[in-house]
């Protein structure tokens, strides 16, 4: 049965004022002289119309994401790295957000997996006080933006819940600027903050807890460099709990004598499916290097990851593991990489690569198309590595041997290592604890960044 077709809503008003009235310009010059419109500017230059009705959650921190400028290391289309909101799929699936929309906690989760620096608040954690000073900070700075999610029908608005970003705020009159996502609906309106903190401060019966509020800013690095997990696919889920949950107990049930032993211990346990985990991880950074026509930004980026490959290799737990790897017979499966560029209206170009081996480790060496300098690419041993390093440092107290215990912890220890490959291996570090999170399926219960 076909359902009658809809051009827009009219914004009820009061308590609403449309920000294109006289009233509501009159509203923004009076914040733009008190300076509480500086985060405006950021995020009117990427503000988008959400691509489904239930996609509010994804188009908001999409929008935000691409105006604090965090680069999300993955394509968009063609050779383009963008936020968009079919990339925001780590923390809920896209049939699901689209059939049933996305919760606060998950849009949270979503906001750290990508790697923004996240302060979340539902109204029970917070006061209206406390809310009323975190729209100040954003308004006054365009390095921190917040994302309120509220009921519309506190506003007389159609609809439930709902996701926008707050785009500044009139001190004087005490109210916020609501840059509405869902366009095709309700046009940029003023709200009294007071209302709005009413809005957020209702139970959204899909998880029985209360609404609220996240800042996002940016990072002060960006996140991973080289290395990067997903739970895209639900065979992460598996993954996951593996070396989560069950490396631990092998270590402690099992008698190891060695490093080597640790190891077998370690491997021989694997998931069926965890070669294809560690082709795409290695993959995921990398395809969009090869390429003669990078510029001086994108050199100077593929230049720190070289260096990053570099201090993996040297560590003394890359030297174990790359002599297991070899006494096992290990064979890295990882396929020849393809550079693929173009643009709209014009058929990709596919450019083969020359690869070989480097060394004896078999990291991938490629050299592209028109390139005199080889770059070498994870590859299985340094990614073992990583994932290693990622581990707590509790994964190995079970460990019997005392003198093998404090090996271990030597191995793994980062306080001799470089800067970036302690950044590499804390980023990791937090992503392990963001699936875990969602394997257990408490992303609104806990909205804290990962330690």
């Amino acid at each position: 049965m076909s359902t009658a077709s809809l051009y827009r809503r009219f914004l009820p008003s009061p308590p609403a004022i449309d920000f294109a009235s006289v009233e509501g310009k009159k509203i923004f010059n009076e914040a733009l002289q008190r300076g509480t419109m500086e985060g405006f500017f950021r995020l009117i230059s990427y503000f988008q119309t959400q691509s489904e009705p239930a996609y509010c959650g994804l188009a908001s921190l999409s929008m935000v994401l691409n105006s604090l400028s965090i680069d999300p290391g993955r394509k968009w289309k063609g050779p383009w790295r963008w936020f968009d909101e079919s990339m925001l799929e780590c923390c809920e699936p896209l049939e699901i957000v689209k059939d049933k929309g996305i919760t606060f906690g998950k849009v949270v989760c979503l906001a750290h997996s990508s790697g923004a620096k996240v302060q979340a608040f539902r109204t029970t954690q917070s006061t209206i006080d406390d809310f009323r000073k975190y729209v100040l900070k954003c308004s006054t700075s365009d390095n921190c933006h917040m994302i309120s999610t509220y009921h519309r029908g506190f506003f007389k608005q159609t609809g439930t819940g709902h996701f926008s970003p707050i785009g500044g705020y009139n001190a004087e009159r005490d109210m916020a600027l609501i840059l509405d996502v869902a366009r095709f609906k309700y046009p940029p309106h003023w709200i009294p903050l007071k209302l709005l903190w009413d809005a957020m401060n209702s139970i959204d019966e899909s998880t029985g807890r209360h609404r609220g509020f996240m800042l996002i800013s940016r990072p002060h690095r960006e996140p991973g460099l080289l290395y990067t997990l997903s739970c895209k696919d639900e065979s992460w889920t598996s993954i996951a709990k593996y070396l989560k949950e069950d490396v631990p107990l092998l270590v402690s049930s099992q008698h190891v004598d060695s490093i080597e032993r640790v190891l077998d211990v370690v491997f021989k346990s694997l998931p069926s499916n965890f070669n294809q985990f560690i082709r795409w991880m290695a993959e995921i950074r990398r395809t969009e290097d090869i390429n003669q026509n990078l510029s001086s930004e994108e050199e100077s980026r593929l230049d720190l990851k070289q260096e990053l490959l570099k201090q993996v290799q040297e560590t003394e737990l890359f030297k174990h593991v790359d002599k297991f790897l070899f006494s096992v017979g290990y064979e890295d499966t990882q396929p020849n990489v393809l550079a693929k560029t173009g643009s709209q209206g014009s058929e990709n170009l596919e450019t083969e690569s020359d690869e070989s081996c480097c060394s004896a480790t078999c990291v991938k060496c490629i050299k592209g198309v028109g390139e005199d300098k080889v770059k070498a690419y994870p590859s299985g041993n340094d990614v073992f590595t990583a994932l290693l390093l990622a581990l707590p440092p509790q994964t190995w107290s079970g460990i019997k041997d005392q003198s093998l215990l404090q090996e271990m912890k030597q191995l793994i220890s980062m306080v001799s290592f470089p800067t970036l490959l302690q950044q590499e291996v804390l980023h990791l570090r937090r992503q392990l604890q963001l699936l875990k999170r969602r394997q257990e399926n408490k992303e609104d219960e806990d909205l804290s960044a990962p330690a």
